[in-house]
């Protein structure tokens, strides 16, 4: 993981290739928000304050934002934050959590 002061952000890279990723697999539908309003990936990036970069890889679902980012770029797309991101739970991977009491 690294740190990007020229945006303040957190960037997670995959050691192998170099790419940010995230551990949760991720959908996100900024895309077609932003595509209802004209608006271009630099123009998203430019309003809520982050490089085109960071917005390619958030429609690819390769980063996980900030609390923050999210509700900033909902914001600016008049969508909700669950509208936007999408994260797949695979309820054959989730480990059943039991709680044992004496």
């Amino acid at each position: 993981m690294g740190f990007c002061p020229l945006t303040a952000e957190y960037v997670y890279t995959n050691n192998q290739n170099g790419i940010p990723s995230s551990e949760d697999p991720m959908q996100t539908r900024i895309k077609e928000y932003r595509a209802r309003l004209a608006m271009t990936q630099d123009d998203l990036a430019k309003i809520v304050g982050v490089r085109r970069e960071t917005i390619v890889f958030l429609e690819q679902g390769k980063y996980n934002p900030s609390l923050k980012l999210a509700h900033d770029v909902a914001r600016t797309l008049h969508a909700r934050i669950d509208e936007l991101f999408i994260f797949e739970d695979d309820p054959a991977e989730a480990d059943p959590r039991e709680i044992l009491v004496d």
